[in-house]
């Protein structure tokens, strides 16, 4: 069975390694990093992940138009998003629930625990399935 892969599109250096090194230890995912919106949207179409998990507050874009770039593509919109933000309100949530948008993960994220949130989140919490 292939290893599932998931691109991480976030602009802090630090954000995308840990979250890195945690999906890869705690989950034996395979990660991909991207800096910008646009380099994502790239590596999504050419390395079709089976998930994204995307950083809100980007310099060249923000998340949710990312994310609407990404539905608008046929090569993309098949890949569940999910969103790593600061924005953790009740309205934030339904906003980005209605646009069909995965899941969210509060930020800061505690590493151990971001590799079970992304997995549950995807419906992947049976491990032995990756």
């Amino acid at each position: 069975m292939t290893t599932k892969k998931v691109l991480v599109i976030d602009d802090e250096d630090d954000i995308r390694e840990v979250a890195k090194i945690s999906l890869e230890i705690m989950a034996g995912l395979d990660v991909i990093l991207a800096r910008t919106a646009m380099e994502g949207i790239h590596k999504a179409e050419t390395e079709q992940p089976d998930a994204i998990l995307l950083d809100v507050m980007l310099p060249d874009m923000d998340g949710v138009m990312t994310f609407e770039k990404l539905q608008a593509n046929p090569n993309t919109k098949h890949i569940p998003v999910i969103l790593l933000t600061a924005k953790v309100q009740v309205s934030d949530q339904q906003r980005f629930a209605n646009l069909g948008i995965k899941a969210m993960i509060a930020k800061p994220f505690k590493p151990a625990q971001l590799a079970q949130q992304l997995l549950v989140s995807l419906g992947w919490n049976d491990l032995s399935l990756l």
